[in-house]
């Protein structure tokens, strides 16, 4: 039966105009106890799936100058032995706390408290504490470097994986370093996912000469150079716009692999999504003129790198000379048409590849829906959304809707209350939320006024390891400061650079601003005192409005 879910509580005008103070107060008692899901749980981002005797239970929204108490209230609750995926996973819990409760503390203090417990280490609760935490590096890597100094355990491969991966992240790459060369003594460590790891992490800081010297090091960790390692190196530099210089490493190595066509196709790919259709048509013809055959793939991007710029008219005669010639476009290629057939409003047309998919042995995918989704719900066709929905939940397989779905159709909502909808049905198809659903859900419920939506999703999130990230703390910033509450968007914009986190220049310029505003009030309100002072022997309160 489906759950009916009263109203969710908007800020009304007046309520605009208070102050809140950000505590919560849970009832000793409750008639119910309450539910922790884990991420693949999408209930517990509706305040209502989890009853709270709203006699005994207090909110005040998001007043974090006085108290930092309610941000961890469903965490630090005693009901945290119900959110549970593997034995000691209410191990993993307790240590986030206490990882959370000392964030500002020091080494030593944070070392006292984790000393406190008597845990049994494995990789599998390390990887987990680690993965709670991984968007606070300062105490995810104290706790790592006090439990490479608890007796009788060593950290496995996985252990170091994660690490490394935040603290590339967070770009703190002189302890990544320090990590990685403690790593590389132990024999038998360094694996595959490792080298990935540092090439994504080097390579998104722009660090190229890096990203090269861990390839040409593969030796020295007991890995095999060959041509998979050498694509994935090519393939993390052209993510990350650096396809000149992959292009050049490509040309330098030719002799040294043997090329086939697939490490062509990245170098054409990585122009092509970098928007250069002048270097992807002049290295096009380098392909036509090397030893290489141009595969469904090399002309797939091609015709990518034409809608991008534009030019649909050309893909469109590419994309059928190739089914012509037999060179079958594959669903990729085929979803590509579709979304730059849409883009331009040929919505009919859209929808005849689409069906002519099928027909040619090219069955829709995920992504052929979800492209479709996109425009129809921009565009608010939303009975044929949701046929096509049905169709995905109706194949099933590959068709099922994903994370991506579920942001395509949240972003269509008008209502909070048509949140809990769309989320109960993306749970039924097992859709896990990703950080980019969680910081639209709680942009939405943000710009919305919607105080208990807000605070369950930033509880959601630091609970599953999905963040706050500096996108979610960006939100709340701008946010609060829409809303008035300097002081409290200042309270955000001081822990997310605590944590390390580098706000946006925009952010930046607006905490300036508003130190400025603060500052210039509490002069007024100094000077106001004094005059009252002098007017009359008791002294005036007056409250600043917010």
């Amino acid at each position: 039966m489906r759950p009916i879910f009263r109203p969710l509580k908007i800020f009304s005008r007046q309520n605009f105009q208070r102050k809140f103070d950000f505590c919560i107060h849970f009832p000793i008692n409750p008639a119910k106890p309450l539910s922790y899901h884990s991420i693949t749980s999408l209930k517990t981002l509706n305040p209502y799936f989890c009853p709270i005797d709203t006699r005994n239970f207090e909110f005040h929204f998001l007043g974090r100058v006085k108290t930092t108490q309610f941000l961890h209230s469903l965490v630090d609750s005693d009901e945290t032995t119900q959110f549970q995926r593997y034995p000691g996973d209410q191990i993993a819990v307790k240590v986030q706390n206490v990882l959370k409760n000392h964030r500002n503390s020091s080494e030593e203090e944070i070392e006292k408290a984790l000393g406190q417990f008597e845990l049994e280490l494995t990789d599998d609760l390390v990887v987990d504490v680690v993965n709670r935490n991984r968007f606070d590096w300062k105490t995810t890597y104290m706790c790592f470097k006090w439990v490479c100094r608890e007796g009788g355990y060593s950290p496995g491969s996985s252990v170091y994986n994660e690490i490394l991966d935040v603290l590339g992240r967070a770009k703190r790459f002189d302890e990544l370093v320090q990590v990685f060369d403690e790593m590389s003594e132990r024999k038998g460590l360094v694996n595959e996912r490792t080298y990935g790891i540092l090439l994504n992490r080097y390579a998104a800081a722009h660090k190229v000469e890096e990203s090269i010297g861990i390839f040409n090091r593969r030796n020295e960790f007991g890995l095999m150079d060959n041509s998979v390692a050498f694509q994935s190196l090519l393939m993390w530099l052209c993510r990350y716009k650096h396809v000149e210089d992959a292009e050049t490493l490509f040309h330098s190595k030719k002799n040294e692999f043997g090329f086939d066509i697939k490490t062509w196709n990245i170098i054409l790919n990585g122009w092509c999504v970098l928007g250069n259709v002048y270097e992807a048509k002049r290295f096009w013809k380098d392909i036509i003129a090397s030893n290489c055959t141009p595969d469904s793939f090399t002309g797939g991007t091609f015709i990518n790198a034409l809608t991008k710029k534009g030019k649909l008219a050309m893909a469109m005669k590419l994309f059928r000379s190739m089914w012509e010639k037999g060179c079958h476009p594959d669903v990729v290629t085929c979803n590509c048409v579709i979304d730059a057939l849409c883009f331009k409003k040929r919505i009919p047309e859209a929808l005849e590849v689409f069906r002519d998919m099928s027909e040619r042995g090219r069955l829709p995918n995920v992504t052929t829906y979800n492209t479709l989704i996109k425009h129809l719900c921009k565009i608010r066709r939303m009975e044929k959304v949701y046929e096509l929905l049905d169709e995905m939940e109706q194949k099933k397989g590959s068709c099922l809707p994903n994370d991506r779905t579920c942001v395509f159709l949240l972003k269509s909502l008008r209502k909070p209350e048509e949140v809990p909808m769309v989320l109960e049905r993306m749970e039924r198809n097992g859709c896990k939320l990703n950080e980019d659903a969680y910081n639209l859900i709680l942009k939405m419920y943000m710009n919305w006024g919607s105080e208990e939506g807000v605070r369950y999703t930033w509880n959601e999130m630091e609970k599953n390891g999905m963040g706050p990230d500096q996108r979610s703390y960006t939100i709340m910033i701008h946010g609060l400061y829409d809303m008035g509450w300097l002081e409290d968007a200042l309270s955000y914009f001081n822990e997310m650079t605590t944590k390390g986190m580098i706000p946006e220049p925009r952010t930046e310029i607006l905490a300036n601003t508003m130190n400025i505003k603060l500052q210039e009030e509490g002069g007024e309100q100094s000077k106001m005192g004094i005059t009252n002072a002098n007017k009359s022997s008791r002294p005036a309160h007056r409250r600043i409005r917010r």
